[in-house]
């Protein structure tokens, strides 16, 4: 690596070599990131990535680790940890309320906080386990409801660091997808996002909350995980597609999937990726034999085999 890329980054805070990142997301899978730095304010997220443009060090920014699968050989170059917590807001805005929250804020955390204090609009989100950033990207949703419902604008830094202002028709948000997905902003992080809020009655936001908290707990299965592993098809829910086909509670090597929800599958401690890899090939190969059903994966994958 780099030396002088390295005293760069270390400028800004603490740089690991070969990091294990199974330390580091919801499924506990991975090999070693290169070099791994988190960073705690915008300031360092855009510095980090400025000096890794000019030493040609490919990045990946990882959130809260979630809804991502990291390959057993890890990934090269530099990981940023995005650990941005800032949160401006609400502010009155037109007939409602907006908030604008760093990309590496936990949508959820917000959520349920917003919501406690009486504002009403993103409730559904309390048990979203990404950042706001990831939120964009995969226009993250639950409920019936998604970003795109409550989403006023984000801003973006580009590759060679300039920051960029988007609409949301500029990102053709859909069903899990957006132009970062399709590769029309490759390159370009997002920085914060803007939410627009309602003024709503805390205590019926707070029963509406722990509503959903009960749902969740009893829908989806506890241990680790990383979110749902396939989208939902328009014909079928996933879960029931695998359901379907006689693989709940299957396992290969030390993952499982899940007994209660069969659209999460747990890694029963030691998983490796080659091992989840294989469980979904297996899932995916039975429901197109039987129904001519293509299942898309929803978890992103990332670094080497």
């Amino acid at each position: 690596m780099n030396e002088a890329f390295l005293d760069e980054l270390r400028a800004l805070g603490p740089a690991l070599l070969d990091e294990p990142l199974h330390r580091h997301n919801t499924f506990g899978i991975g090999g070693p990131a290169d070099v791994y730095f988190a960073a705690h304010s915008e300031e360092q997220l855009r510095a980090a990535l400025r000096a890794a443009h000019q030493h040609d060090v490919p990045v990946f920014i990882l959130g809260a680790g979630s809804n991502v699968l990291i390959l057993d050989g890890g990934i090269r170059g530099l990981v940023i940890e995005n650990a941005t917590e800032q949160v401006e807001g609400p502010t009155p805005n037109g007939a409602g309320f907006r908030v604008r929250a760093a990309s590496g804020v936990s949508f959820a955390a917000l959520a349920r906080r917003l919501s406690f204090a009486g504002y009403g609009g993103i409730e559904w989100a309390c048990g979203i386990p990404g950042t706001l950033g990831g939120a964009a990207v995969y226009n993250a949703g639950a409920y019936g409801k998604s970003l795109l419902d409550n989403l006023k604008g984000i801003r973006v830094v580009d590759p060679q660091n300039g920051i960029l202002e988007l609409r949301p028709e500029e990102l053709t948000l859909d069903y899990r997808n957006s132009a970062f997905t399709r590769g029309a902003l490759k390159g370009h992080v997002v920085l914060s996002v803007d939410l627009s809020l309602q003024k709503g009655d805390p205590d019926e936001l707070r029963a509406h909350v722990r509503e959903l908290d009960a749902r969740r707990l009893a829908a989806q299965p506890r241990g680790r995980n990383a979110g749902s592993m396939f989208k939902n098809p328009a014909e079928h829910p996933a879960w029931w597609l695998v359901d379907q086909v006689g693989l709940r509670g299957h396992r290969i090597g030390n993952t499982e999937i899940s007994q209660q929800h069969t659209n999460f599958f747990l890694n029963l401690g030691g998983a490796k990726a080659v091992d989840a890899l294989a469980l979904m090939e297996l899932a995916r190969s039975r429901v197109r034999e039987r129904f001519g059903i293509e299942l898309a994966n929803e978890v992103a994958m990332a670094g080497e085999p």
